[in-house]
């Protein structure tokens, strides 16, 4: 398993979920408060079993886009999928679907993820807790084919 070493003290997390995420979130913000890291809930705010999860990615993708080398995102939906397609749908956010620990770890040190979607109709609270810890004390590898490819993904056809 990993050793967590360090975090920015520097960054803030934002985060949002929707109606399926939104218990988890709960959970994850208090974790992430308890690390003495700056976290802050862009929604939802109530359970609403109608709500839609691009509202909560676009809200967090926009943000973490005001201050990229401080700010990452946490999105989270019933499959992590919604989530993620809506926030990469802007350039400069590479949100990564995380489904295992060793997978979060390369998204962020390889593809350079700033925002981690997590799906939280298949992963318990612990498991979250393990993404989140290493998703936020891992850094992006900078040898220059790293920056190459992400500078092709980060392109309109």
């Amino acid at each position: 398993m990993f050793h967590v070493t360090c975090y920015n003290v520097n960054m803030t997390i934002f985060i949002g979920a929707d109606h399926r995420g939104f218990e988890l979130k709960n959970k994850l913000i208090e974790y992430i408060q308890e690390k003495n890291i700056r976290v802050e809930d862009l929604g939802a705010f109530e359970l609403d079993p109608l709500d839609d999860n691009p509202d909560y990615a676009q809200k967090v993708a926009q943000t973490v886009l005001q201050n990229p080398k401080e700010f990452l995102g946490i999105v989270i939906c019933g499959s992590g999928n919604g989530v993620a397609m809506a926030a990469n749908r802007y350039k400069g956010i590479f949100c990564g679907l995380a489904f295992d620990v060793h997978q979060v770890k390369h998204m962020r040190e390889h593809d350079h993820i700033n925002m981690l979607a997590i799906p939280a109709d298949y992963i318990d609270v612990e498991v979250a807790k393990k993404f989140i810890d290493i998703f936020l004390s891992s850094q992006p590898k900078q040898e220059e084919k790293y920056i190459r490819r992400l500078k092709k993904t980060d392109t309109t056809p």
